[in-house]
């Protein structure tokens, strides 16, 4: 399994536009076949900081997902918001209280 934690900070101005991208390209992910990956965004309670963490199957489900094109656009006009770089992590997955894919 790969798991994949991406934080990052955006300028107020764009919180609702942000939230806005990530229901649209959530709502397409909702189309695939979600027994192979799971995709998880938090907004912390600073309101602009949030937290994506998704959970592929393998790197075909995860390329799929990342080349989603209104993921691709979601990521163009985050980045020319956001107030600092975004920290990408990749977790080790060790076990849920449920299983997970």
């Amino acid at each position: 399994m790969i798991v994949v934690k991406v934080t990052y900070t955006v300028k107020e101005e764009y919180i609702d536009t942000n939230r806005q991208m990530i229901e649209k390209f959530l709502a397409d992910f909702k189309k695939l076949d979600d027994s192979r990956f799971l995709y998880s965004v938090f907004q912390a309670d600073d309101a602009d900081t949030f937290v994506h963490l998704s959970q592929y199957k393998d790197q075909e489900i995860q390329q799929i997902l990342l080349n989603t094109r209104s993921f691709l656009h979601f990521q163009a006009q985050r980045d020319e918001n956001l107030v600092s770089k975004p920290r990408i992590e990749l977790l080790n997955y060790i076990g849920a209280s449920r299983e997970v894919l």
